[in-house]
């Protein structure tokens, strides 16, 4: 058996954040982003110490959950990070299997493999500790047909149309100086990953500030997390400036493909999401810097979309702005034409801009 096969993944399951007020924030990624709201779990359902939604759209997942009492979990999470995500889940055909070898491969199990049951089948998760807070829920659906999980109630919600997003491309995390090593080597020791690729302090960064990050990737490519920690600069960079505002490492961002970025941001845009702006002259040169492209350059511009071509293709990138008052969690919706990367060449143009942000908040 190959290194890769001894935890094997079948892809995103999805992602959970802790928030303040899950009714609200459902609402939000109903009506702004689109995703269609599923299942329910709350007082209602049996449930008497949380509420939690569970939304889709394409094959994204995403649950928001919050605390009815001022003492648990959730609202300690929340207290010391705001709304953020707690839960990575990674989709395996056999749970048991997968915590039993993640175990004898020193990771640290917070919940063995266990089963929950309802009408509609058997799910099994076991969890394993990420960084920070943060942690990998390992989720056995094979047997379940419900809309969620067992626990919820399934929504009948008239929806708001989707923007077009269709699966989660990677989700990247934030720790301290001197842990993107540790996590690195956790993943390859634990999970059976290996190195994607690296990025140091020359190619991430300006005169004042720099990251350094290592991606990982699974067996069959279809879950990357990449790894960034600050590297040392002049003023605060923006790995240091969300581990100040998060208390501690955390999920920086998730990045959602699409098959017409120009649509989805338009669509997005139009609902009153806020995107990271570039400086106007990072279009000046494109035509000479990426080559010929499907999409027309002045919708790119206009939309303040950024293009990036390597040796494999092209892609298409966005990052949002921080969708709650810290400047944390935010979401990059990304399009692929071939190119397997992570927009190298956009970095310096994006730090400028962050930079610009971070100055903005007083945090520069």
């Amino acid at each position: 058996m190959s290194k890769q096969d001894f935890l094997p993944i079948k892809g995103w399951d999805h992602v959970e954040f802790y928030v303040g007020n899950a009714r609200q924030a459902a609402h939000f990624y109903h009506k702004v982003f689109g995703f269609k709201p599923v299942a329910r779990m709350g007082l209602e359902t049996g449930c008497r110490d949380r509420a939690s939604y569970a939304l889709q759209q394409g094959n994204v997942r995403l649950v928001f959950t919050s605390s009815y009492t001022p003492d648990s979990e959730v609202a300690r999470h929340c207290a010391l990070h705001g709304d953020g995500v707690k839960v990575i889940a990674l989709e395996v055909s056999d749970c048991e299997a997968a915590i039993s070898a993640a175990h004898a491969r020193q990771a640290q199990v917070i919940q063995r493999c266990e089963a929950f049951e309802d009408a509609d089948g058997v799910i099994k998760t076991g969890i394993l500790r990420y960084a920070g807070d943060t942690v990998i829920k390992l989720v056995e659906r094979t047997n379940y047909r419900g809309p969620f999980a067992p626990g919820y109630q399934k929504l009948h919600v008239e929806h708001v149309q989707g923007v077009g997003m269709a699966a989660i491309d990677h989700i990247v995390t934030n720790v301290y100086l001197g842990e993107m090593d540790y996590w690195a080597r956790w993943f390859e020791r634990v999970m059976g990953f290996s190195q994607l690729t690296h990025f140091t302090e020359k190619d991430i960064s300006t005169e004042y500030s720099a990251l350094m990050s290592k991606v990982m990737e699974n067996g069959s490519g279809k879950i990357k997390l990449p790894i960034n920690e600050p590297a040392e600069g002049k003023r605060k960079s923006q790995i240091d400036e969300y581990l100040e505002a998060y208390n501690g490492p955390g999920v920086q961002h998730i990045a959602m493909n699409t098959a017409d970025i120009c649509k989805t941001v338009s669509e997005l845009r139009a609902r009153d999401v806020d995107f990271l702006r570039v400086p106007d002259a990072y279009y000046d040169d494109l035509k000479d810097r990426v080559g010929h492209i499907d999409e027309d350059f002045e919708e790119i511009k206009r939309l303040g979309i950024l293009v990036d071509r390597d040796d494999d293709g092209y892609l298409l990138q966005i990052f949002s702005q921080p969708v709650q008052d810290r400047p944390t969690v935010f979401f990059e919706v990304i399009e692929r034409h071939g190119s397997r990367g992570f927009g190298v060449g956009n970095f310096k143009a994006l730090f400028v801009a962050l930079e610009a942000e971070q100055a903005r908040r007083g945090n520069l």
